[in-house]
């Protein structure tokens, strides 16, 4: 994979998350991992789908979030695949977070994984869920460029 254009090299990405949220504001947290989890990471064996974060005692958890061990872990590590996992963040940030979260509707989303700076760092983003009317919207748009793209490619020929 190549780097972004801010010096990140991703990892994962959660691309269900855009279509089923509105995202209101975004935050980039570091996780606590263990040795087998990065390695597993570097090969891309994660999945965050399922994932979300939720705040316990002014901390911040990653739950649902799956890193698939690799075959050639260590025979004395027993690897949890879908363990909960800490992420770092600025106690003014959680703070801020715990008020916005506590409101109707509004949830802790992972958006992505990605390596920055040799440390591995996850984006998370405030967001509100869509209705189902507002998902179709955005099939809508989504199939409308789509048709746009292919316009202007034939015309290019």
């Amino acid at each position: 994979m190549a780097n972004n254009k801010d010096g990140t090299k991703p990892i994962a990405e959660n691309r269900k998350a855009t279509y089923n949220y509105f995202f209101e504001e975004r935050f980039e947290a570091g996780m606590v991992l263990e040795g087998w989890e990065v390695k597993a990471l570097r090969e891309g064996k994660v999945q965050l789908t399922d994932g979300y974060v939720v705040i316990k005692n002014g901390e911040l958890f990653i739950i649902g979030m799956q890193i698939n061990p690799l075959r050639t872990a260590s025979t004395h590590v027993n690897p949890d695949s879908v363990r909960t996992r800490k992420l770092l963040l600025h106690k003014e940030q959680i703070r801020r977070l715990v008020g916005k979260v506590e409101q109707k509707g509004y949830t802790l989303v992972p958006i992505n994984l990605h390596w920055k700076a040799g440390k591995i760092k996850c984006d998370m983003a405030l967001a509100k869920g869509k209705a189902e009317h507002d998902k179709r919207d955005t099939i809508r748009d989504r199939e409308g460029k789509r048709e746009v793209e292919r316009a202007m490619k034939s015309r290019q020929r």
